[in-house]
């Protein structure tokens, strides 16, 4: 988790949960690695996506907020303080979640859980659930003896004691050291799993030491699946994201940070060799994003008030074969702690506030090129030294970013066969000829993107 103030309670970090076999990877089961993140949708609106949306842009997994009876009050950040495990939050009962689990396995789209484990609530009160609670007593759940004997909060971020036993934004700290407080944490993922849930996204790991989140885990009725974790790196720092890797994917947030830094002052000419080879995780373990909702409020990352620029960044993550992309979809806002509009309720996308990042035309089209040109290599990489960049995915795809202020017309060597194919950004024919050459203009801060099997438009 980020170190952040939150005014008020508590903002809880971003952990990202997908779903893993039985070894850690990067990608969900299956060949579909592109997880919209619906953030604080509420679950029949979730659902009607899925179908309408989702399933036919070939996203593989949807992730929701968190389900659990919270606080109460409007704020996002209530969502991440549990006060129970039931399923009572603002978003939808149990029969709402059920049926949008369902609604969504129909449409071919898994279910990703954002799962808070590592704390409950600051104070005391009731919950959305009508549960009373008090911050170190949550009855028939948890008593003072579950939690961590430090109760100030986290301060040092390079002592690994403070940062994984002290109080996160003063949240009670669950000791997940201790067996009673794992089974209540692996009962109610198991819960959740007994009601089809495919995967789960571990909310502040880095808090949590790793060898609790193995033990958990352990104890599921599926301990091999897909579990991806929030930790955030931070240089010097005494937890390091690659600790998490044994237990399932984890969220390489410099990916995200830096993609913002080259792509607002920096050229994209030096993304050639982007992920490991700038020092990142491997990318079979990482999960990576443009934004998420945490960075998105505190500037660290790019967001959906950048404009093209965003776009082009989320263009980009979808064409590149590194890690497994979440796509961050959520509100308008300009007080950072503002809920959802209508308390979650999507009756149209674009309307009341809701972005609807994961259905913007030249975003979703990318997610069938991800699908179409998965496990092939970067080839023949161009670039003009600035802001203009072109590669191919092997012989199945090829994308052309101009991020450059003036329009571009050039002629890319590709490896795809000769034929026609479809711009998938702006439903425009191309042709590649018998020697593999493509032609084309590409405006001002636009891209393009063809694959094999998508001639017409």
């Amino acid at each position: 988790m980020a170190r952040r103030t939150l005014a008020g309670a508590a903002a809880l970090a971003v952990a990202s949960v997908v779903m893993t076999p039985t070894v850690a990877q990067a990608a969900p089961p299956g060949n579909k690695d592109v997880t919209a993140v619906l953030f604080e949708w509420n679950f029949h609106s979730v659902a009607r996506e899925c179908t309408t949306t989702l399933g036919p842009a070939g996203y593989g997994s949807v992730q929701v907020s968190p389900p659990a009876e919270h606080i109460q009050g409007s704020q996002w950040w209530t969502s991440y303080q549990p006060v129970s495990y039931r399923i009572a939050g603002r978003l939808g009962d149990r029969t709402a979640f059920r049926n949008m689990v369902n609604t969504c396995h129909s449409a071919g789209v898994k279910v990703v859980v954002d799962a808070v484990i590592n704390h409950m609530s600051a104070g005391n009160g009731t919950g959305t659930g009508g549960s009373a609670y008090t911050k170190y007593h949550y009855p028939g759940l948890y008593s003072s003896p579950d939690f961590d004997n430090c109760t100030s909060q986290i301060n040092n971020y390079q002592d690994r004691w403070n940062v994984q036993n002290c109080e996160l934004v003063g949240l009670a700290d669950l000791d997940t050291g201790e067996n009673h407080v794992r089974g209540a944490i692996a009962g109610y993922l198991n819960d959740l799993l007994s009601l089809g849930v495919d995967g789960f996204r571990i909310d502040a790991a880095k808090h949590m030491p790793a060898a609790d989140l193995a033990n958990i885990k352990s104890r599921l009725s599926n301990p091999g699946v897909y579990w991806k974790q929030e930790a955030i790196h931070g240089a010097g720092e005494a937890v390091q994201p690659g600790e998490y890797t044994g237990t399932g994917d984890v969220q390489e947030f410099r990916y995200a940070f830096d993609l913002k830094r080259v792509f607002t002052n920096e050229n994209l000419a030096y993304l050639k060799n982007y992920g490991e080879g700038w020092g990142y995780m491997n990318g079979g373990v990482s999960g990576v994003f443009v934004d998420n909702h945490d960075t998105e409020r505190n500037g660290s990352t790019l967001s959906y008030k950048d404009g093209a620029t965003y776009t082009l960044a989320n263009v980009f993550m979808l064409a590149w074969p590194y890690g497994a992309p979440d796509i961050n979809s959520g509100y308008e806002f300009s007080d950072h702690d503002a809920g959802p509009p209508n308390g979650g309720q999507v009756n149209a996308c674009w309307q009341n506030g809701w972005k609807c990042q994961h259905a913007w035309p030249e975003i979703r089209s990318m997610v069938s090129f991800r699908n179409a040109t998965r496990g092939q290599a970067v080839t023949n990489w161009w670039d003009n030294g600035g802001d203009a960049i072109a590669f191919g995915r092997g012989n199945k795809g090829f994308v052309a970013v101009n991020h450059e202020s003036g329009s571009l017309t050039r002629t890319y060597q590709t490896s795809l066969a000769a034929g026609t194919y479809c711009n998938v950004q702006n439903n425009t024919q191309v042709t590649v000829d018998g020697s593999g050459r493509l032609t084309t203009t590409l405006g001002a801060a636009t891209a393009l993107a063809v694959y094999a099997g998508k001639s017409s438009c």
